[in-house]
């Protein structure tokens, strides 16, 4: 008998140990030549193969590692699964040189490259090319999650997710880019990341022949050309493409925004959108305009600069046939024929159409000026609003005017000039109808009807309605009197003084009377003169 029957027969188990005499009894006993085993029937060539068998049924595992003490019922097993220590692969594939530790497992890499499917689902046909992956697969269908994750109890189809899952509550990331050095929680993660430095894309889109690194990255943009969105919000039943977008969509309708800035604090509906942000923080800003060289943190922002260069303009609006080069240029553009201002300021009530106008209008309750010039120093609620300053120190003026060749620093300026030969006054008083060229101009006049004068002087505590009106009131405490005349070089505190000063040297006489036809070089003349008129008609 061999030691392995001898084993068997010394087991303290009486019923493994009365299994194998029945069945050992029985071979002697007519089956010479037939080692056939009595419990599953399978037939094998040799004795000892038959006794090796026969302890997958009687559990016995008399094979031990003496590295990580696991036991064996085989010793050929033993020694196969010895090499995961040794990391030894004698088995290659021939066509991709891959290597591994067991022929066995070759045998199925190598359907890889055949395309072998032999293992079939019943459920829904699908082919698979390892047994153990269907019945991995059959899950979807059946339901079942063995898995459990002790932590949350979360639970998995497959015990190789619930050990990639449980590396998120241990923060453990054992792969590593040698690269980058960046660590992955999965060893998939670290081998999708990897192309990137590579720059291998595998897969292609049989429609317009775009290449991805990822398949799945194939899959969801393949739903652009069939449309496809199976992903629906149960709120507003709105639908997606991707699972993802959805999840981050029903964000908006649950208010959870679980990422969070660690510089500032400020929270975001998506992480992609904190990453964005945090390049404010960095300065970050890796995509180049290959044009004009300029930096952007965001790659969708260089598209959208680019087309400056390209002078692209996609959108156009149905109403007035205006084209923009930006979708969000477009929708804004769209509230002027709504009229629709959605906007509204929580501090004085006033309602704007873009939300960009209500945070650059909001500086102003909050005296919130974070742009500075680095030549003068003063400050600036808006970032526009500086770079048109900053041109009077490079004393550059880009936009010209084709009626007279006057030329601006700023392109807002041209526009309000342009009007002057146009004679279009767009803005209108709602109090008196009076129309003016410019909106600040209007903002200012209606300063008249609500007597509002929020502009006062720290010397003499007199108000204005105007910033402007105060800057020339200052100028008599201080004395100063830039507006010098050309002619006599008499100077003055403003220049509208000096521009009715200049009418003596000219002789123009630009205010008449509209009752005797006296003309006078002054309006304040004119109103002095008028009062003669005024007098005659009260007597």
């Amino acid at each position: 008998m061999t030691n392995i029957s001898a084993s068997l027969m010394n087991d303290d188990n009486t019923s493994s140990r009365k299994l194998f005499t029945n069945s050992f009894q029985r071979m002697a006993n007519g089956h010479k030549g037939k080692h056939i085993c009595d419990i599953c029937h399978r037939m094998c060539k040799y004795k000892s193969e038959r006794m090796e068998h026969y302890k997958i049924h009687t559990g016995e595992k008399n094979f031990k590692c003496d590295v990580c003490s696991k036991t064996f019922s085989r010793k050929s097993t033993l020694n196969i699964h010895y090499r995961i220590h040794t990391g030894e692969k004698n088995f290659k594939c021939d066509v991709c040189s891959k290597t591994f530790s067991r022929k066995s497992t070759l045998n199925i890499h190598y359907r890889i490259h055949t395309g072998e499917k032999n293992f079939k689902c019943d459920v829904c046909s699908k082919t698979f090319s390892r047994k153990s992956t269907l019945n991995i697969h059959y899950r979807i269908h059946t339901g079942e999650k063995n898995f459990k994750c002790d932590v949350c109890s979360k639970t998995f189809t497959r015990k190789s997710h619930l050990t990639s899952h449980y590396r998120i509550h241990t923060g453990e990331k054992n792969f590593k880019c040698d690269v980058c050095s960046k660590t992955f929680l999965r060893k998939s993660n670290l081998n999708i990341h990897y192309r990137i430095h590579t720059e291998e894309k595998n897969f292609k889109c049989d429609v317009c022949s775009k290449t991805f690194a990822q398949k799945s990255t194939l899959n969801i943009h393949y739903r652009i050309h069939t449309g496809e969105k199976n992903f629906k919000c149960d709120v507003c039943s709105k639908t997606f493409a991707h699972a993802s977008t959805l999840y981050s969509h029903y964000r908006i309708h649950t208010g959870e925004k679980n990422f969070k800035c660690d510089v500032c604090s400020k929270t975001f509906l998506r992480k992609s959108n904190l990453n964005i942000h945090y390049r404010i923080h960095t300065e970050e800003k890796n995509f180049k305009c290959d044009v004009c060289s300029k930096t952007f943190a965001q790659k969708s922002t260089l598209n959208i600069h680019y087309r400056i260069h390209t002078g692209e303009k996609n959108y156009k609006c149905d109403v007035c046939s205006k084209t923009f080069a930006h979708a969000s240029t477009l929708y804004s553009h769209y509230r002027i024929h709504t009229g629709e201002k959605n906007f509204k300021c929580d501090v004085c009530s006033r309602t704007f159409s873009i939300k960009s106008y209500l945070n650059k209008h909001y500086r102003i309750h909050t005296g919130e000026k974070n742009f500075k010039c680095d030549v003068c120093s003063k400050t600036f609620a808006q970032k526009s609003t500086l770079k048109g300053h900053y041109r009077i120190h490079t004393g550059e003026k880009n936009f010209k005017c084709d009626v007279c060749s006057k030329t601006f620093t700023r392109k807002s300026h041209l526009n309000s000039h342009y009007r002057i030969h146009t004679g279009e006054k767009n803005f209108k008083c709602d109090v008196c109808s009076k129309t003016f060229l410019r909106q600040s101009t209007l903002n200012n006049h209606y300063r008249i009807h609500t007597g509002e004068k929020n502009f006062k002087c720290d010397v003499c505590s007199k108000t204005f309605a105007q910033k402007s009106t105060l800057k020339g009131h200052y100028r008599i405490h201080t004395g100063e009197k830039n507006f010098k005349c050309d002619v006599c070089s008499k100077t003055f505190t403003r220049k509208s003084n000096l521009n009715a000063h200049l009418s003596i040297h000219t002789g123009e006489k630009n205010f008449k009377c509209d009752v005797c036809s006296k003309t006078f070089t002054r309006k304040s003349r004119l109103d002095v003169h008028y009062r003669i008129h005024t007098k005659e008609e009260t007597h």
